[in-house]
């Protein structure tokens, strides 16, 4: 049979592929501008950070080396409320694993039920997170607001005014304030790679399940967590990480730490030291052992998966 000018030409087209994949001087040539990307962006400010970390500068002057001094501030004599940062930090990151992580897979869960209008609240989830931080912290600000905040609004409609307050500026609510509006933004992001999990799933495994008689809750134990555990991993790694490094919501609505530092995290306390303070080496100091918090996270939840992975 004879073949026609299209099928000849896309034969042509597969040998050359072919030909160019096996080449490892192609495949350097398409993986060098990723290598020269992250070198630049990644790779080599965090060895001038480590570096910096050595030093007393103040970004202009000259710098004088002190050793682990910077580290010994920090971890010893708690300058700048540094444990408070982590304190605050962990609290975050807690409430991510605890709160913002079920609230995702209990969405994701009801979502691959296919229940009506299944794509529209995908989406509708999942709009936040393309949301600008900025414009959500803006927002927050207005719902927040002690005078005509919507927030208050509604407590005082209810008959609760007692439970009225400042909630960005009473020390005991500004972090749980600070909480709420990152659950709202990135719930529908991990909602979504859970919700992707389950969907890789044969459906034939449920159906099975249920035709033994198995309940949506023994379902979602037995077969779904075990079974989409790596992503699971994926997002408590992404939500962790992503709590420690927590910074544009806490500068936008609680001015990077107030009130009286109650909403302090690590992230901003290096923006204050490196940018406010001009001490470069200690904030270098800082951001080094914001790093080593995001390695070990991810080296303790790989251990903890290690066994659940099918």
């Amino acid at each position: 049979m004879l073949s026609t000018p299209y099928e000849i030409q896309f034969g042509v087209k597969l040998i050359i592929m072919d030909k160019l994949l096996g080449s490892k001087k192609t495949i350097a040539i398409f993986v060098l501008p990723g290598v020269i990307f992250f070198t630049l962006m990644i790779f080599i400010p965090i060895i001038a950070s480590v570096a910096f970390s050595f030093f007393e500068w103040d970004g202009i002057g000259k710098m004088q080396f002190i050793g682990f001094q910077n580290f010994r501030s920090l971890l010893q004599d708690n300058i700048d409320n540094y444990w408070i940062s982590v304190k605050n930090t962990v609290i975050m990151a807690l409430l991510t694993a605890g709160v913002q992580l079920p609230l995702a897979f209990i969405l994701a869960v009801v979502l691959s039920e296919g229940i009506k209008g299944e794509g529209f609240f995908r989406t509708v989830y999942f709009t936040p997170v393309v949301v600008s931080s900025s414009v959500i912290g803006l927002l927050f600000l207005k719902i927040y607001n002690p005078d005509y905040g919507i927030l208050n609004v509604i407590l005082k409609h209810l008959g609760l005014e007692s439970l009225t307050t400042a909630w960005l500026g009473n020390p005991k609510t500004a972090l749980a304030a600070l909480f709420f509006p990152i659950v709202w933004q990135y719930i529908g992001y991990h909602m979504l790679l859970l919700y992707a999990g389950i969907k890789s799933i044969s459906p034939e495994i449920f159906e099975s399940a249920k035709i033994d008689g198995a309940k949506l809750s023994t379902i979602v134990r037995k077969i779904t967590l075990p079974m989409i555990a790596p992503m699971i991993e994926v997002c408590l790694t992404l939500g962790i990480i992503g709590s420690i490094k927590i910074f544009d919501l806490s500068i936008i609505l609680t001015n990077n730490g107030e009130p009286l530092g109650a909403t302090l995290v690590q992230a901003g306390l290096m923006y204050k030291q490196i940018f406010q303070y001009g001490m470069y080496g200690l904030g270098s100091a800082t951001s080094i052992l914001i790093i080593i918090q995001c390695l070990l996270v991810t080296v303790i939840l790989q251990r903890i998966f290690k066994n659940t992975r099918i």
